[in-house]
């Protein structure tokens, strides 16, 4: 796993925090949900091929 990614989860999730509180202080709660749903998303699809490679990596090591 490259480090970049950790950097880029780390500022997804910062970016996602603020962006979410700003909402919900403004009394838009559905939007801040939203905003944190589209993070979560965004972050599954960078590690979804990390962990596919894990699993592929798993099957080989035992020969299934």
């Amino acid at each position: 796993m490259d480090v970049n990614l950790i950097f880029k989860i780390a500022a997804v999730g910062i970016l996602v925090s603020v962006i979410s509180q700003v909402l919900r202080q403004s009394g838009r709660e559905e939007h801040a949900f939203l905003v944190a749903l589209a993070g979560l998303l965004l972050v599954l699809f960078w590690i979804v091929p990390y962990i596919n490679e894990l699993f592929e990596e798993i099957q080989s090591m035992f020969s299934l």
